[in-house]
């Protein structure tokens, strides 16, 4: 019994990525391409995860002294008001 379903994807400009692969010989089929497509996306999304775990808990370990939430968010502003000006938006 099948444990999945079918289903359509529309791959735009991805769809000559997918075509290279096949054409290589690489790959079997169009479903082996996404799953390991998948599947990298899942390890890529792990290591950031990991990542951040890491940053998170140094971050909470740190003996820094804490910076009062309205600074942080006045210096966001600041921030991203600059990137739109450098982007040659309105801010």
């Amino acid at each position: 019994m099948r444990t999945s379903k079918p289903i359509t994807v529309t791959l735009g400009k991805q769809q000559a990525s997918l075509d290279a692969r096949l054409e290589s010989g690489a790959y079997a089929s169009a479903s082996e391409v996404m799953r390991a497509a998948l599947r990298a996306l899942d390890r890529e999304e792990a290591a950031l995860n990991e990542i951040m775990r890491r940053k998170i808990s140094a971050a909470l370990e740190s003996e820094g002294p804490d910076v009062p939430a309205s600074d942080v968010f006045r210096k966001l502003r600041a921030h991203h008001e600059k990137r739109l000006r450098d982007a040659g938006h309105d801010a």
